[in-house]
């Protein structure tokens, strides 16, 4: 078994470092595809947040179909800094329900507490992957909480806890109408054909 070398406090080659020791990095598709089984598991579908997407930005594309606001949120979903959200925001409203976290951040969570503000914070951290289009449009569901953001923040006495979940729901809608907005810029400027060709668009 290989190992590799460890740097001492000054930056020199220590020794080598066991590699039994060294942590596994998951791979790429597990993390992807954990993050969309966990939405699916807190009741989110896909369908659901291209509805969102849809209502914001349907005003501004008559010709835009519900398929194409799916797609754009199946896209974005492929974003490590949404995925990582996804699991680490879920994964605490799962503990609260079960009641595994320590008080007082137990009730804090549990309750949505008015001046806890973590939930949003890691939503608007995956936010910024499509510029201040996504931004507003968070703050915009954040106060709005429309569709399944609706459901999700509505406190019901199923002992279920979507204090994440509805902001994280918020960030994906957000970022899926961020790209949509820039594409169908992109899709006016240069057309089909020449979209498919050019890199490094939305």
């Amino acid at each position: 078994m290989r190992a590799s070398a460890a740097l001492d406090m000054k930056g020199c080659v220590a020794g080598p470092v066991p590699a039994q020791t060294m942590k596994k990095v998951p791979h790429s598709r597990d993390v992807r595809e954990a993050a969309r089984a966990r939405l699916i598991e807190r009741g989110v579908s896909i369908e659901s947040i291209g509805e969102i997407v849809y209502q914001m930005q349907a005003p501004y594309s008559p010709h835009l179909s519900l398929k194409d606001c799916m797609d754009s949120v199946e896209a974005v979903l492929e974003k490590r800094e949404l995925q990582h959200a996804i699991l680490v925001g879920s994964e605490l409203d799962i503990l609260a329900e079960r009641g595994q976290l320590s008080e007082p951040l137990l009730s804090i969570v549990a309750s949505d507490e008015g001046l806890f503000g973590v939930d949003e914070t890691i939503a608007i951290g995956a936010v910024n992957t499509y510029g201040s289009i996504a931004v507003t449009t968070f703050g915009y569901l954040d106060k709005a909480k429309i569709g399944i953001i609706k459901q999700l923040d509505t406190k019901m006495d199923d002992g279920q806890v979507h204090t994440f979940m509805d902001d994280l729901v918020g960030a994906i809608a957000a970022n899926a109408s961020g790209r949509l907005a820039h594409r169908l810029r992109d899709m006016t400027d240069f057309g089909e054909e020449e979209m498919r060709e050019r890199k490094g668009l939305y």
